[in-house]
């Protein structure tokens, strides 16, 4: 089931084009979307809310019309922006309740659930502190906790890592990993930190200049065509490169040194081939290992 998708959708900001004939669905679950800087990521996010209108195309929210419903889409949907958006002089407890007031929550519901959200993302002890004392990864929390508070089925989360040290983006991908996968809420997670994807969401959605340029399960994407091998050399020569598709190996990818090979199907021993190779062109195999395509490796080739 698709909680948001759009359909030749074109936003442009005057005459430069942002987002150009966009056709693309988001299922149920935890969706990555990663482009680079300019590819229509925010665009994209703001229009799917209703802040910005599109050119052409249309779109839709949780069954709910990005054009005409915007302000039903805020309520039902939960979005972490990538700017802090606490009230100075606010409280914790009571920024978080205002959110889920602004959602439509009863004043005392709102109270009560704030407490909830602010205890699961680690900040019940200072809930009753000022949101301006706190750290980044503390400000980072309450802005999950915020977005979670009127408990939505969707929730947008715009670079949810951004500023934080490796203990608190572990702690940050943890509860993202139990909101999407333990909560039942699906989760579109915009970020430039390809690890961080990786490690939280089932499937990616590639955007450059405008366009999908890949999208799929991560596992699949990350499957590698044919039997390949990472091979590394000391002192590294052109030769091997040159003398390898002798003993049947095809050079996937080289650079300073390291060597990602593909070896046909009827090939009895890939390992033994490499080793072949080295000594004919006076090589040292300093590692030898099955490859592993990253999720880096398919960002990397679909924006080229």
């Amino acid at each position: 089931m698709s909680v948001a998708s759009v359909h030749n959708l074109t936003v442009r900001y005057g005459t430069k084009t942002a987002l150009s004939d966009l056709t693309l669905e988001f299922p149920d679950g935890c969706v990555g979307l990663l482009g680079p800087n300019g590819a229509g990521k925010s665009t994209l996010l703001k229009t799917l809310l209703g802040f910005l209108c599109p050119s052409s195309g249309s779109g839709s929210v949780l069954g709910l019309d990005i054009q005409s419903q915007g302000l039903e889409i805020r309520r039902r949907v939960g979005l972490m922006p990538e700017q802090d958006c606490h009230i100075p002089g606010d409280t914790a407890v009571s920024f978080v309740a205002y959110a889920g007031e602004l959602a439509g929550m009863p004043s005392r519901r709102a109270m009560s659930r704030a407490h909830e959200v602010l205890e699961y993302c680690g900040l019940g002890e200072a809930r009753y502190r000022n949101v301006e004392t706190y750290s980044t990864g503390m400000k980072q929390r309450i802005k999950l906790a915020q977005a979670i508070v009127h408990g939505p089925k969707l929730l947008f989360l715009d670079e949810p890592t951004n500023g934080l040290d490796p203990a608190g983006r572990t702690e940050m991908l943890r509860l993202i990993q139990d909101v999407s996968h333990g909560k039942g809420v699906s989760v579109i997670v915009s970020s430039h930190l390809l690890h961080d994807v990786e490690t939280t969401c089932d499937r990616v959605v590639v955007l450059a200049r405008g366009r999908v340029v890949r999208e799929g399960l991560v596992r699949e994407l990350r499957e590698l065509q044919g039997r390949q091998i990472e091979v590394e050399l000391h002192l590294p020569t052109p030769a091997f490169a040159e003398r390898a598709p002798v003993h049947g190996l095809e050079i996937v990818r080289e650079a300073a040194g390291r060597y990602r090979l593909r070896a046909p199907d009827d090939l009895p021993d890939p390992a033994r081939a490499v080793f072949l190779t080295a000594r004919e062109v006076g090589a040292q195999v300093r590692s030898l290992q099955p490859a592993q395509r990253s999720l880096q490796d398919v960002f990397m080739e679909a924006i080229e």
